[in-house]
């Protein structure tokens, strides 16, 4: 079954921006922002209240066809059962795209916020209480299109019914359903966070997708969403920024990105997209100035050494290739395309034994059925060259 892992697309150059307290500049109104006039009409709707909405399907789901399980076990407990159990809904996880509940449960896929939003749907039609948590991790990175993106990790607690709880059956306990919680013994550090926030991560999410498919008013509209969703998720201002930049309005992404680094200074993804903002400007000494204080902060960025293999393996120079890979393992591990990159090195070598360690290691860690079916047809390719000289 795929984990519960919320993949929160936020792009190059979106982290994950907490709000401060009382002490930082307070963030500006949203409506200052936006300029609805200069996009076209969204092509599908931008509806709050979709993400959690339940099928027919899933009520039947539900109410008949698990009834006896959850009357036998408890709504929350045989909930729990029902996603965890091969046999039952069979869930797995796909990155590629964010799913409303109803579309992942029709799927019996999704990405880790369509099953967070999934299960907390099903949950609530059955009286179950929920909490959402944004789980506290490692900054790790990824690619979609040709934009970076942020990982993050969220997960659920589901509660007691209180008509169970007057029975009796686990009193007090609660449950935390995160089918891939992050590496460790410790029970990992939560951040409770609400449904607003939840919904405007959705709509986040969504904005990303749409960027990368190159649909850029679509983008703003589902941005715009999460900003009047939840104006406290800093996030979304920073998509709004990439947004105005895609749109030709390198000056309106250059405002919106100031307003965010009157609070954060710091945040290296902000500072990024405002070097983008000025050069598209023609403002080249001040993007300038601006890079060298991102480079004292952040040296060497996200994926830089998995360029320079890409390049590398180009150019057929693959021990070079093999060294720029195994770097960006060194820092980040568990991501699928630089084990990948080193198997190509390493098969490029000869070293057959090396690339289908590393082949299998990025089927391991990867997170779409088109990654999968990748990675298992380089493994099959690798086996039948087992037995090739080993450098």
């Amino acid at each position: 079954m795929g984990p519960l892992l919320l993949r929160r697309l936020l792009l190059a150059a979106l982290g994950l921006l907490l709000a401060g307290c009382a002490a930082v500049p307070p963030l500006p109104q949203v409506e200052r922002l936006l300029d609805d006039a200069a996009f076209a009409a969204p092509s599908e709707p931008i509806d709050a209240a979709q993400p959690f909405a339940l099928s027919e399907r899933m009520r039947h789901y539900l109410d008949v066809e698990i009834a006896p399980q959850l009357r036998r076990k408890g709504a929350r407990d045989g909930l729990v059962e029902a996603l965890a159990s091969k046999g039952q809904l069979r869930i797995e996880y796909d990155a590629a795209s964010t799913r409303t509940a109803a579309q992942a449960f029709d799927a019996r896929a999704g990405n880790c916020l369509s099953l967070v939003v999934m299960t907390a749907a099903m949950a609530r039609h059955l009286g179950v209480p929920v909490e959402f948590n944004d789980v506290v991790t490692e900054e790790g990175w990824a690619r979609a299109g040709d934009l970076m993106v942020n990982a993050g990790h969220v997960n659920l607690t589901l509660g007691q019914r209180l008509v169970e709880d007057r029975l009796g059956r686990d009193s007090g306990r609660t449950v935390m359903v995160d089918f891939d919680p992050p590496s460790g013994r410790s029970r990992p550090l939560v951040r409770p966070i609400g449904e607003r926030t939840v919904i405007a991560m959705f709509m986040n999410n969504r904005a990303a997708e749409a960027l990368v498919a190159g649909r850029v008013d679509d983008a703003y509209w589902w941005v715009r969403g999460a900003l009047l969703q939840e104006p406290t998720f800093t996030s979304s201002y920073n998509t709004l920024a990439v947004v105005y930049q895609r749109h030709g309005r390198p000056q309106q992404a250059e405002r919106v990105l100031r307003h965010l680094l009157d609070r954060e200074p710091a945040n290296t993804a902000l500072l990024a997209n405002l070097v983008n903002a000025l050069r598209a400007q023609g403002r080249g000494a001040e993007a300038e100035v601006v890079a060298q204080r991102l480079a004292k902060i952040e040296p060497m960025p996200p994926f830089h050494w998995y360029q320079q293999g890409v390049a590398a393996l180009e150019r057929r120079d693959y021990a070079a290739a093999r060294d720029a890979f195994t770097r960006e393992v060194e820092r980040s591990a568990y991501y699928h395309e630089f084990h990948f990159g080193l198997a190509l090195a390493y098969a490029g070598l000869g070293d057959f034994a090396r690339a289908r360690r590393e082949a299998e290691l990025a089927l391991q860690h990867s997170s779409t059925g088109r990654e999968r079916q990748l990675y298992t047809a380089k493994l099959e390719w690798l086996d039948k060259r087992r037995g090739t000289r080993v450098q």
